[in-house]
């Protein structure tokens, strides 16, 4: 690890992680998928049509997800 990033406190630290995550997502357009990942990407697609269970609600899941904690 770079010495002077290591001398950062760990909130400045994720701080900076989360602003590159955030410039990555923004240019994810430059960066083309290629046809093994638009294949997977389909076959996952055609699976989740297939099986008709649209899953549950987020808050569902963070309301139980709380309960366990």
């Amino acid at each position: 690890m770079n010495t002077k990033l290591s001398q950062l406190p760990v909130n400045e630290r994720i701080k900076l992680v989360e602003e590159l995550w955030d410039s990555i997502a923004s240019d994810q357009k430059t960066l083309p998928l290629t046809q093994e990942q638009k294949s997977e990407l389909d076959r996952r697609l055609n699976a989740y049509e297939a099986d008709g269970n649209r899953g549950r609600l987020a808050t569902e899941s963070i309301m139980e997800i709380r309960q366990k904690l």
